[in-house]
């Protein structure tokens, strides 16, 4: 019961970023791809680049920030799945390509804050 509970609320937490980069002038082209190596929760289209993005939500930062929490490990892992995802569909392969993190941080008063990280880490950044 608890995994439907936790999967229920980072669905709602991906549909507010997805909402929210839309506002923006970003175009859906997928959500939760999955593969082998990983999973990216949603992959948008900023103009000419293909921006793919990290949804991290926590009800509550008293211990970190949403945006803190995907460390260098994650990173690979969405490095390495967005690389299988260009092999496959060979229409973005010519695509400058961006990692992005949507954190959505919540407080003890239900109020949420959304914070766009644009470009937060690149795939031959020498922490990786």
């Amino acid at each position: 019961m608890v995994r439907r509970d936790t999967r229920a609320v980072g669905s709602g937490a991906e549909r507010l970023a997805e909402q929210f980069l839309q506002r923006q002038g970003l175009r859906q082209i997928a959500r939760n791809f999955r593969c082998r190596l990983g999973e990216i929760d949603l992959i948008m289209q900023d103009h000419t680049q293909l921006v793919f993005v990290e949804v991290r939500y926590r009800a509550n930062n008293r211990f970190s920030r949403a945006g803190l929490t995907v460390d260098s490990h994650k990173q690979r892992k969405i490095i390495r799945t967005a690389a299988l995802f260009l092999a496959k569909k060979c229409g973005y392969a010519n695509c400058v390509c961006r990692f992005d993190i949507v954190a959505i941080d919540g407080d003890p008063h239900g109020k949420r804050s959304i914070e766009w990280i644009k470009d937060a880490f690149r795939p031959g950044d020498s922490r990786l």
